[in-house]
């Protein structure tokens, strides 16, 4: 409300805050929660484009545990890719097929036709 350019008054009012209020929270320094979340996502988002986008908050994170030695919850991870809209890949990758373009070559000269039914013994 107060980067639409309203005024201060108006947007306390609204949002049930006091201005003094208001003015603390501006002028307050930055909390070492948001310092190191901010790092966080940059080491995140290097470990991401690192697998080519194809690790997801699991992995991310093990990257972060063992191979970094950072401390990091998984929980936080997952909250921090979240927030920066880092996805994995997720599921088996799939079989492409491409049209007319055999997939392979029968080398040993199999027969798939049926024979018509024999009598068992």
């Amino acid at each position: 409300m107060f980067a639409e350019d309203l005024p201060i008054q108006v947007a306390c009012r609204v949002l049930g805050v006091s201005e003094s209020g208001f003015h603390a929270w501006r002028s307050r320094a930055t909390s070492a929660r948001s310092i190191r979340h901010a790092l966080l996502t940059d080491i995140i988002r290097r470990v991401h484009a690192e697998s080519r986008g194809v690790y997801g908050a699991g992995r991310v994170h093990a990257e972060l545990t063992l191979g970094l030695g950072t401390v990091v919850g998984r929980i936080t991870v997952e909250l921090l890719m979240r927030r920066a809209s880092v996805r994995g890949i997720s599921g088996r990758p799939r079989f492409r097929h491409v049209p007319n373009v055999a997939t392979a070559a029968d080398l040993v000269d199999r027969k798939f036709e049926r024979v018509a039914s024999q009598e068992l013994l």
